[in-house]
């Protein structure tokens, strides 16, 4: 059965839309065509013609600035689906736009001028070419656009001072580790200055070590750079640290797209479950994302007897202190109200308490173990300072434990709605990995 994904219009353009993107290998495309389009499914077409269905009917917004992983195991389809990007692989159907043009049907001179301007990509085995020396490589994107001379070499020495490489464009290939290698690789990307960068599993080859310094390495250079970037990865941890959205994909269809927090505490299939119930969630689950709002106070306004009051009301044993801007100045404690009235107390500054963690919604809840194990509770503030939510202890140990049932797909923010996935899309993958990576 065919996955329908159904995209979300954004109120500005993106920098990549896939628009029912199908693959299909084999040698009559209009046979493909047809038996797509007539709803067979993918082992039908396998048997009947032979051909091989690597992608199927992809709906994906990929915006302008940010990290967008594919992320799905051998046989999945994420490999291919970055090269339809670029049109290594030709689309079978469907629509590819970059900033709005269909390079589907481009020339192959328009092609090419996309390829050496506005996309660039970084493979996972380097492709480096051994003879020449690193800055030549770094430099070939450069000379293949026929840049003079003294340009390109300026661009290649910048493009390597940012990978790291600054003093040693002169050595081959040969003589750097797989980890300098790929920091190779990525420099003639980057010295393409490409608006685009496609990664197709560039960090899989190397030792874990290596790779978390890559992933490291890589968010340090986009808050730099700003591109948009394609990331392709198996592995679902790294999928979760490096992307703004992550898309899974199983059996050439995608079967849910997300921030780290909604894959990981909502997941759409009994696949995506599976897939996430081993994920350490303390390392992707932000305050922001276990946060509820509080019962507030606000000085120079509320009394010690209001707040006595409020707390009867709601059954609540404390309550958040916020000024005129609502920025949190501290806890009004019940067991502190009573006394303080008794003692004819009103004003709540001398009742606040400081028995809380103040963070950010942004914090990983890893990040905040040690400090609020001994307090209250943590307040999360916005970027603007002000009072945004409240977690408890409970808010999260609850949330550490994995999810044990699927979620509805609903419409996410800022990508297409899954609104149709079904759990029939995660059937064991079948196809041989080495025709749709």
């Amino acid at each position: 059965m065919s996955l329908q994904v159904e995209p979300r219009i954004l109120p500005s353009m993106s920098t990549i839309r896939l628009r029912n993107v199908s693959k299909v290998f084999g040698d009559d495309s209009h046979k493909a065509r047809a038996l797509l389009q007539e709803g067979r499914s993918r082992d039908e077409i396998l048997a009947e013609t032979g051909y091989v269905v690597a992608v199927r009917d992809v709906n994906l917004d990929i915006e302008d600035g940010e990290i967008f992983v594919v992320m799905g195991l051998s046989g999945s389809g994420k490999s291919t689906l970055i090269r339809c990007i670029n049109r290594l692989h030709p689309v079978t159907t469907g629509e590819v736009l970059i900033d709005g043009e269909d390079i589907v049907s481009a020339s192959t001179d328009r092609l090419r001028e996309l390829r050496r301007s506005k996309l660039a990509m970084v493979f996972q085995h380097f492709g480096l070419f051994p003879h020449r020396t690193v800055q030549e490589n770094v430099e070939y994107g450069l000379k293949m656009q026929k840049m003079d001379v003294d340009e390109r070499r300026a661009r290649s020495e910048t493009a390597l001072e940012q990978v790291g490489l600054e003093g040693w464009g002169n050595r081959r290939p040969g003589d750097l580790s797989g980890g300098m290698q790929q920091r190779v690789g990525l420099a003639r990307a980057l010295a393409t200055d490409a608006d685009v960068l496609l990664m197709d599993e560039a960090f899989s080859a190397l030792d874990p070590l290596i790779r978390r310094e890559m992933q490291d390495d890589l968010l340090t250079l986009q808050r730099d750079l700003g591109k948009t970037i394609v990331f392709i990865t198996h592995d679902l941890n790294e999928a979760l640290k490096l992307g703004d959205h992550t898309a899974i994909m199983r059996d050439g269809q995608v079967v849910q797209v997300g921030t780290a927090d909604e894959i990981v505490s909502q997941p759409s299939t009994e696949y995506v479950l599976e897939f996430t119930r081993d994920v350490d969630r303390s390392r992707v689950l932000t305050v922001g994302s276990i946060m509820r709002q509080p019962d507030t106070l606000v000085q120079g306004r509320d009394t010690v007897r209001t707040a006595s009051a409020r707390m009867r009301a709601s059954d609540s044993d404390y309550m958040v202190l916020v000024d005129s801007n609502r920025q949190p100045l501290g806890l009004v404690l019940e067991e502190y109200v009573g006394p303080a009235i008794q003692r004819g107390v009103n004003d709540l500054g001398d009742v606040v308490s400081d028995s809380f963690v103040s963070c950010s919604t942004d914090d990983l809840l890893i990040d905040t173990y040690d400090s609020v194990i001994e307090r209250q509770c943590i307040v999360a503030i916005d970027e603007h300072g002000q009072l945004a939510g409240v977690a408890e202890h409970l808010d999260i140990l609850s949330s550490l434990a994995p999810a044990t049932e699927i979620t509805p797909a609903v419409s996410r923010s800022s990508h297409p709605a899954n609104a149709h996935a079904s759990t029939e899309a995660g059937a064991e993958q079948t196809l041989p990995a080495e025709s749709t990576r």
